[in-house]
């Protein structure tokens, strides 16, 4: 038998001995778990198969075999050492009840040491504490007893994967390197002696998100085989990164920096990360994750800016469309056989590549910079004696918040100038800030109520019947005024009413609480608000505008029908816009926020890019077409798992139940099956056909953050009323313009060419008047020790004209320190440029300048040869400006 030794040679044969003991060969599942909302990733080759273990669902057959590729977001910051990974593949064979222990220890012994020839004295086996039955399998087939050890949960128990699952007691394989990295090392250690290869996993419980365990209907064997790990000991290296796993994205590496992998171990380390980050953000994106501030966006987000950092650090200068664009597709030529989505997903993942390293790109330029400044203030503090070696929190959070560099990078840097950061405070930043948030947020409910408060009203839950009535005879079991309970409130009395059974929406999944009216025998109460303040309750919030209510009396509840109309127009509207974005912009597309009010609606989403003009009119097209066809909107209550199975949409994030009501859009299709444009798990209310909607018309779309996009839109009559405005000011405009509102596009393209030629001639003026002044200056110039020192208060009608100016005196002096200064707008300007040939000897632009601009009450800085500031005294312009020549002696250096 040939010895495996590259990685696909080993995934192969590692497939083909199980596929050769009956087990089926099963593709490797997503990244994205489907239908899992406990889980980010998949992390694990059993995560598509819990179903078959909790008894939920029957296997195809009991004996099951798969690659599957994996991502754990545990070790990021440890990526670039010889072990640690994001992404890696997982070789498992699964027993779903049928073979237990004997078989699975036999054959994993078996491969071990006959298929890949691994010699027996160097493998050690560990198995849970008091598992008696698993050691005398392994001493049965020849493992001597003093390399079986025996741990407890930490070491020898699995599971589960995600808040609750399968799990049980594990044994696992160790290779041993040798006594030589460790004579008294132990596996449970690890360290450099031993590395694990394989875990096999008894699954014989399931455990609940309490952290209770029940046993399963029946034991299964879940096995989980690193590839990388085992390719390294294979091909005889110690590091991953020499297999051919990473070894030719390390050298694509080396290419771009210009450097040799092996000469300098901070650039090897970085190249590292580059390799690993680049081969997991290709996957990642292949599977459908997009950049956000969210979930899995924002783990992708993070690794990418990660590799682009690491990049700069082993020299990779910036590339014309991105460099690890480059790394992707070296990914894809050498994967994409095993994994054919890497070649489907080709240009997605070259467009979500390329616009996040070039945003990331200018962020980090200038993070690094002011990072640096706060790093030296913190290294002088602490020469003083003052600080301690720990970035505050305030500066963290400023550099997020302002120029949106991630703490995790700052981190990193921090770190490697022996700092570490206030977590701490950069959290009670966030959290003020999130707080400054909700209160701008607040609507008008009544009083706010404490949760005890609530819980003293939630005596069972509040029966919600609005799917399919706007009205309801109900009697009224709980009272708020004033954010306490209360047995009756009067008229004006801000209240919060709970009712036995209620027609009222309650605020939940963007769509807004429904409003109306609750008439009793003594009183009337106008509901200006509807939300479930904790599980099961719904609150109705307004006042009492006439009479009095009380609690056990019976009331006529009656939702705004006109209002709610104008809701499920909308809130149906969310779902054929999603669905059309998915269709048109591809399936990667996720939905990330949306609200669902009676007068627009609004849909955040996940995408890399902007929407063209063609494709926003495609959209709105498709959305308008599926209306015109009048499609079915039916509801059905299920299974979770037997939704997601059926192909409803469900969003990370999202707590579901096991029981969860669905919302399907289709047609009925001449073979008498479904068309289904749109299938999501949904509790909101909607039309029954899509016809009811009457039309989708997009007022805006754009970027609320990186990855992330915004669509409005309004529907029906809010649709009609924004075409009959948009008509009106189209008319107004071409009256004011004399003009047709056919000819309007070619008036104001006139009009604008007319002003471009004014601010053109304009711009010439300005520029001409700019020279004539700079011409007189060089006359003022004075020599302090040596150099060319020319400073002057000038008239300047921006910022950029007086840097054009100051161009112009550089090249026209040849050698010198230049600082000009002007009122632009009643604000002092600075810029500051110097030389080539005096800054290697000290001078620079952005100390000058900044310390110029202190003067006058402002501050900046920049690079050596060139720098702004700008101040908020123009009075003390002059006076700033005096400073120069002192600053110029203080620099020379």
């Amino acid at each position: 038998m040939t010895r495996p030794t590259t990685i696909d040679e080993v995934r192969q044969a590692y497939l083909d001995f199980f596929q050769a003991k009956d087990h089926l060969v099963v593709p490797s599942a997503s990244l994205i778990p489907a239908g899992d909302p406990t889980l980010l990733f998949t992390s694990a080759g059993m995560v598509q198969f819990k179903s078959y273990f909790s008894g939920e669902e029957r296997p195809p057959r009991p004996r099951l075999v798969s690659s599957q590729k994996c991502f754990r977001t545990s070790d990021i910051d440890e990526v670039g050492d010889a072990k640690h990974l994001t992404f890696f593949e997982m070789l498992g064979n699964f027993s779903i009840g049928d073979y237990f222990k004997k078989e699975a220890i036999a054959w994993a012994w078996e491969f071990c040491t006959q298929v890949l020839q691994l010699p027996e004295e160097r493998l050690w086996i560990t198995v849970f504490l008091d598992d008696d039955e698993a050691e005398a399998i392994w001493r049965e087939i020849g493992v001597p007893p003093e390399r079986i050890l025996r741990y407890g949960e930490e070491h020898n128990y699995w599971g589960p994967a995600g808040e609750e699952g399968p799990c049980g007691p594990c044994s696992e394989i160790h290779y041993d390197y040798g006594e030589e990295y460790g004579p008294d090392a132990t596996p449970a250690e690890g360290g450099e002696r031993f590395v694990e290869i394989w875990n096999l996993v008894f699954t014989q419980f399931h455990q609940r998100r309490d952290g209770s365990r029940t046993p399963l209907p029946t034991p299964n064997i879940d096995t989980g085989m690193g590839l990388e790990r085992t390719a390294a000991i294979m091909q005889g290296v110690r590091s991953v990164y020499q297999t051919d796993a990473f070894d030719y994205l390390v050298e694509r590496g080396a290419e771009l920096a210009k450097v040799r992998y092996g000469e300098d171990d901070e650039i090897d380390y970085a190249l590292r990360v580059l390799a690993e980050h680049a081969r997991a953000v290709t996957f990642l994106i292949a599977d459908g994750v997009a950049p956000s501030n969210l979930g899995r966006g924002y783990v992708l987000r993070r690794i990418l800016r990660r590799a682009v950092r690491y990049a700069r650090k082993a020299g990779v200068p910036p590339v014309e469309g991105g460099f690890l664009s480059g790394m992707a597709e070296a990914v894809i030529q050498r994967m994409g056989p095993a994994y054919p989505e890497l070649e489907r997903e080709r240009d997605f993942v070259f467009s979500v590549i390329r616009g996040e390293e070039q945003r990331f790109g200018e962020t980090l330029e200038t993070g690094v910079e002011l990072l640096d400044q706060i790093i030296a203030r913190q290294a002088d503090s602490q020469e003083s004696g003052g600080s301690s070696p720990l970035l505050a929190g305030r500066d963290v959070f400023k550099l997020y918040d302002t120029y949106g560099f991630p703490p995790d990078i700052t981190r990193d840097i921090a770190r490697e100038h022996g700092l570490q950061i206030d977590m701490e405070g950069f959290e009670r930043e966030m959290e003020a800030q999130r707080e400054r948030g909700r209160a701008s947020a607040k609507f008008g409910l009544s009083d706010a109520a404490s949760p005890e408060a609530y819980q003293t009203l939630a005596t069972g839950e509040s029966r919600f019947t609005g799917y399919d009535s706007l009205r309801a005879e109900t009697v009224v079991i709980g009272l708020l005024a004033g954010g306490a309970p209360v047995e009756r409130a009067s008229k004006g009395q801000q209240v919060e009413v709970v009712l036995r059974e209620t027609p009222f929406y309650a605020e939940a999944g963007g769509q807004v609480g429904d409003t109306g009216q609750l008439r009793g025998p003594l009183g009337v109460v106008r509901i200006t608000a509807t939300h479930s303040p904790i599980q099961g309750l719904i609150a109705h919030a307004g006042e009492v505008t006439d009479g009095e209510i009380a609690v056990g009396e019976p009331v006529e509840a009656s939702v705004d029908a006109t209002r709610r109309d104008d809701v499920v127009r909308n809130h149906t509207g969310t779902h054929l816009l999603n669905a059309a974005l998915r269709k048109v912009l591809g399936p990667h597309v996720r939905q990330a926020g949306s609200l669902v009010a009676p007068d627009r609606l609004r849909f955040d989403f996940s995408h890399p890019s902007a929407v063209t003009p063609a494709e926003l009119q495609e959209i709105q097209a498709l959305v308008n077409d599926t209306i015109m066809a009048n499609l079915s909107v039916t509801h059905a209550t299920m299974p979770y798992k037997e939704a997601v199975d059926q192909g409803a949409l469900a969003f990370f994030g999202e707590k579901y139940g096991d029981t969860v009501r669905t919302c399907r859009i289709a047609r009925r299709s001449e073979n008498g099956g479904d068309e289904v444009f749109s299938f999501e798990l949904c509790g909101g209310t909607h039309t029954r056909a899509t016809g009811e909607i009457g039309l989708l018309h997009v007022e805006s779309e754009g970027s609320i953050a990186a990855g992330t996009r915004r669509i409005e839109a309004v529907t029906g009559r809010g649709a009609d009323g924004a075409l009959t405005q948009r008509h009106v000011l189209l008319e107004s405009l071409a009256q004011q313009l004399q003009t047709s509102p056919a000819e309007l596009t070619r008036r104001v393209a006139s009009l604008l060419e007319d002003l471009d030629q004014e601010r053109k001639r304009a711009s010439s003026m300005e520029r001409d008047l700019a020279r004539r002044q700079a011409e007189a200056l060089p006359a003022q110039a004075q020599t302090i020790n040596g150099v060319t020192v020319l400073t002057a208060q000038v008239s300047a009608a921006s910022p950029d004209a007086l840097r054009e100016m100051a161009g112009w005196l550089k090249e026209r002096l040849g050698s010198a320190v230049i600082v000009l200064g002007a009122d632009v707008n009643g604000k002092p300007s600075f810029v500051a440029m110097v030389t080539d040939d005096l800054t290697p000897k000290g001078y620079h632009a952005g100390n000058i300048v900044r310390e110029v601009a202190k003067v006058a009450d402002g501050g900046g800085g920049g690079r050596a040869e060139v720098a702004h500031a700008g101040g908020k005294d123009a009075s003390k312009l002059q006076q700033a400006l005096e400073l120069v020549p002192r600053l110029v002696e203080q620099e020379q250096g």
